[in-house]
């Protein structure tokens, strides 16, 4: 394989934008669109360092930082790896579940257990083929052996299980009480994200062994899994260190792309509000009555044009870094990594990394190194090591 270290320099393209500032001449700007009046964020200077760690990646879609400074990484055909500190890439991991690796589907999301050191299990989201070429998605925990995975515990199926090859969410978060969270796309059948007899379009949250704990949607759901619904297709989610606030972003249809801040049983719309438009035409879908509708919790920040977010990593606890608060998140159809300065909840500016490389950008984490990493959702996909400017 290539050099797994190839040092590849990158300019860091500074630029915020406020509220209003629509029109600038600069292509890399992007306007800030939220619920709170945007302010301007210092400009960081010097330069951010990319490196190669590891090629050769078939469409990866989610990476797992290792105690030892290893990586796993899933393959959406359906491939777990190991890929070692030094970039060294392992054959498949054995005892990865059939998915169905049609579409958006695949080996999706994977997780460390929040007992890891002592448990040694990691937690795989995957659209599981079903019956009659449906699928769904669902989750499992396995233990981490050299060679593969053992003990395999299927502790979460999306039910019912639908046709087609789109929207099956699905990211994986525990709190810091050990509850997991788990966004499901409503597999592209808009109504069923207003349905609470199914889990297609909903935040769900479960415990590690798969039971359900008390207060998600305030007991008023048919499916007690169900913690919000009225969500489109979530790719992106994080817990803020800063706060132990649970955070999503999620797909709108040729625009509309969102933020949100789940809460038991809150409504988020889809498809009843939205800011994007049909993807047949130059208005919202008929089921779409406009921006805002009672009962519904309007999304945290708004982009008109759709960046297509996956992944998300919270950036904080570094006072010396140019990069700390910050909120990182792939961007696919715009081909960038988009970094979000934060004051508290509220973001006050936006930067576009990696627009260079021309990569659709599927996951991002944040090491304990200070590091940022980051996977490129190609058919000779990347696992990229960034380290802040300055």
């Amino acid at each position: 394989m290539p050099n797994p270290f190839k040092l590849v320099s990158a300019a860091v393209l500074i630029a915020f934008a406020l509220e209003g500032c629509q029109g600038a001449a600069d292509s890399s700007v992007r306007p800030v669109a939220s619920n709170a009046t945007a302010t301007a964020s210092p400009a960081t200077s010097s330069a951010m360092q990319v490196v190669e760690l590891a090629d050769g990646l078939e469409h990866p879609w989610s990476v797992a930082l290792l105690p030892d400074g290893a990586f796993l990484v899933t393959e959406r055909p359906g491939r777990l790896r190991r890929v070692s500190a030094k970039g060294a890439l392992s054959a498949p991991l054995a005892g990865v579940p059939k998915v169905f690796a049609q579409g958006q589907g695949g080996l999706l999301d994977v997780v460390l257990s929040p007992a890891f050191a002592t448990d040694q299990r990691i937690f795989i989201s995957y659209a599981e083929p079903g019956p009659d070429r449906t699928a769904g998605t669902a989750v499992a925990s396995a233990k981490l052996e050299a060679a593969g995975l053992s003990d395999l515990r299927v502790i979460l199926r999306q039910v019912p299980k639908l046709t087609g090859p789109m929207h099956f969410g699905s990211r994986l978060v525990f709190d810091r009480d050990g509850l997991l969270y788990v966004t499901l796309g409503e597999r592209n059948d808009k109504t069923r994200a207003q349905r609470r007899d199914g889990l297609q379009g909903k935040v769900v949250r479960i415990r590690a062994d798969g039971s359900i704990p008390p207060g998600n949607a305030g007991g008023d759901a048919t499916r007690p899994e169900i913690f919000s619904l009225g969500h489109r297709n979530a790719q992106s989610a994080a817990l803020d260190p800063r706060t132990g606030r649970y955070w999503t972003a999620e797909h709108g249809p040729r625009g509309g792309d969102e933020i949100n801040l789940p809460e038991a049983g809150r409504n988020y719309g889809w498809p009843i509000v939205s800011h994007g438009i049909d993807y047949s035409g130059s208005r919202p879908y008929p089921e779409t009555i406009g921006t805002t509708a009672p009962g519904m919790t309007p999304p945290h920040h708004v982009w008109p044009v759709s960046p297509a977010l996956s992944g998300m990593a919270f950036y904080t606890g570094r006072p010396g870094s140019a990069w700390n608060d910050s909120l990182f998140l792939g961007a696919l159809a715009q081909k960038n990594l988009i970094r979000l300065s934060l004051d508290g909840d509220r973001i006050t500016g936006e930067e576009r990394l990696l627009e260079d490389r021309g990569e659709r950008i599927r996951d991002v984490r944040v090491g304990p190194d200070g590091a940022v990493y980051v996977l490129t959702d190609e058919a000779d996909g990347v696992l990229l090591k960034l380290t802040p400017p300055g």
